[in-house]
């Protein structure tokens, strides 16, 4: 004969089993999930307390996310879908997912706006100069290699048809996204986290960052620091109190090679096949879209530092530039970033107001570098 629980017992014993999974252990924010994505790194934080099963499901919401945008974009993986397109038959159309569509489109209209600076067909001339997955040695390409693959790239050279989802080489060209691929991985990550009702958070992957709400229980915004420009050490010149925005900051002075006591940055100008000579040392730009700002940030870089603000003045960018002066720099805003930050928090950092002219600033006078916290 099977024995029965009283009526009693069993209400006990589904209140004990309720009771048990409200006291699931909780992690205490801030909460920080990390690891290698994109030859580089992604962080997340969450600042809010959460239950470790929530965690767990979080963490494992966000490596999705990664490894769509890697599966999609990469140029170190044969298998991507970008490495197809660029293996694709010149001329015949290829049907492409709504993501990479959606980069190439935007990269399309920075190459526009900032008159070819930006150019995603750069891909074989930043291979060409020992900065790409083609592994070369570090050295100056000869001047008829330079020449033929400055002859084939161009942002003409790939034709979008966006009402098909579809795309098509016009000659062989090696599509690279390296320099907006990352900012669109930040903000497939915070569209995710913002549909689980996640509030309070930042993503950051290889500095490119999605600022969400507030750091900690005091609703204190996020301080964001940007480098002084030196290989040598890692240094905040500027600490950044921001929230609910984009961040992102393109620099030559940390991939580079020398050459006979010649620099040659990773900066490519796709207009010249050469990387830039020009003193603009560091671009940081705020935005609302993490995929916008990176693909500025390195178009601006490419333009230089009077190029690049007048570019941002007419297009409404949030820019802060650091460029070279000797031993040390000088700093400039447009007026988007000083709108944006507003003229208290610039003055306190000691940043000068558009149309107050660049203020001097050395090594000596920076902070330790203080990213995300």
């Amino acid at each position: 004969m099977s024995r029965r629980l009283p009526l009693f017992a069993v209400c006990v014993l589904l209140f004990a089993t309720l009771l048990s999974g409200c006291r699931e252990p909780l992690r205490e924010a801030p909460i920080t999930l990390k690891g290698p994505i994109f030859g580089t790194y992604y962080q997340v934080i969450l600042a809010e307390p959460m239950r470790r099963d929530e965690v767990a499901d979080i963490e494992a919401g966000i490596l999705d996310e990664l490894e769509a945008v890697d599966a999609s974009m990469s140029t170190y993986r044969e298998a991507s879908e970008l490495s197809t397109f660029n293996r694709s038959p010149i001329g015949e159309w290829q049907p492409l997912s709504p993501e990479l569509m959606q980069v190439l489109e935007l990269s399309q209209q920075v190459s526009r706006a900032s008159n070819g600076a930006f150019d995603i067909t750069v891909g074989g001339l930043v291979n060409l100069w020992s900065f790409g997955p083609e592994a070369r040695p570090e050295s100056v390409p000869p001047n008829n290699q330079l020449e033929e693959r400055l002859a084939q790239i161009g942002p003409d050279k790939v034709e979008l048809d966006t009402q098909a989802g579809r795309a098509r080489r016009l000659s062989d060209v090696y599509v690279d996204l390296s320099a907006v691929a990352k900012g669109f991985g930040v903000d497939q990550v915070a569209d995710y986290l913002e549909a689980e009702g996640i509030e309070n958070f930042l993503v950051d992957i290889g500095g490119e960052l999605v600022l969400r709400g507030h750091r900690d229980a005091d609703a204190m915004p996020w301080r964001v620091g940007v480098e002084v420009p030196n290989e040598h050490r890692q240094v905040a010149q500027y600490v950044l109190a921001l929230s609910n925005l984009a961040v992102a900051t393109s620099g030559d002075y940390r991939n580079y090679f020398e050459e006979n006591g010649q620099r040659y940055s990773h900066t490519i100008d796709p207009r010249t096949g050469r990387p830039v000579e020009h003193a603009l040392a560091s671009v940081t730009l705020l935005s609302d879209s993490a995929a916008a700002a990176d693909a500025w940030a390195t178009a601006l870089s490419v333009l230089g530092p009077q190029a690049a603000l007048n570019t941002a003045r007419r297009e409404g960018l949030a820019v802060l530039t650091l460029e070279r002066d000797g031993e040390g720099w000088v700093s400039q805003v447009s007026p988007a970033f000083a709108e944006r930050v507003g003229d208290a928090a610039l003055d306190k950092l000691g940043i000068p107001r558009p149309g107050q002219g660049p203020v001097q600033d050395s090594v000596q006078d920076a902070v330790p570098d203080n990213k995300e916290t």
